[in-house]
């Protein structure tokens, strides 16, 4: 039986930075906020999907202050992630205790994104992550869908090495022209970290 995409995530993070600099990084490390959010000029969030914006920038508000993210168990993973082509995803903040969570709730997002810029993170998204085993077996083969949205699916292998995962970005504290949904954003960018 293979491992819970939870486990092998917190496994690969406490690889990588080790479990003293992990506690070190999500407990003591003073990093600057970005203050507030702001949406670059050009495009709008549809009116479609506009309420779910909505509800996670209500719910994710609090980690504006990516000192507030680490307070909460936010730590960094793989660090700032560019597309080759076009656009960014930013540096993901993942959350280990809500990775083997299957409720979707907009204020509980598995991980937040944050845009380095000169020192400072900036809030520009989240993204939801669920094991795909997991949840096809308590939701009746049915993927996931949050207020509307069916959550992408990325197939084992992957660049992460881990197993088939459903994943929903939504760039709610950053306009993306290409969409609310849309996995990378050319408003975002990791060249100023």
């Amino acid at each position: 039986m293979r491992a819970p995409i939870s486990q092998l995530i917190q496994k690969s993070l406490l690889q990588t930075l080790g479990l003293g600099l992990l506690n070190s990084l999500i407990l003591a490390t003073p990093l600057l906020a970005a203050g507030e959010p702001s949406n670059h000029p050009g495009g709008h969030q549809a009116s479609s999907s506009a309420k779910l914006v909505q509800l996670v920038r209500e719910g994710t508000k609090q980690y504006i202050d990516v000192n507030n993210a680490t307070a909460a168990g936010y730590g960094p993973f793989l660090g700032c992630v560019a597309g080759t082509d076009h656009g960014a995803m930013g540096v993901h903040y993942v959350n280990g205790a809500l990775l083997g969570n299957l409720t979707l709730d907009p204020a509980q997002p598995e991980a937040l994104i944050y845009e380095p810029s000169d020192g400072k993170m900036r809030l520009v998204g989240v993204e939801f992550i669920l094991d795909s085993a997991s949840w096809l077996a308590a939701n009746n083969n049915t993927p996931p869908v949050l207020d509307g949205q069916v959550f992408n699916f990325v197939a084992a292998p992957n660049r992460f090495n881990i197993p088939s995962f459903f994943e929903l970005h939504v760039w709610a504290w950053r306009d993306n022209p290409q969409g609310a949904f849309v996995d990378w954003n050319n408003h975002v960018t990791c060249e100023r970290q």
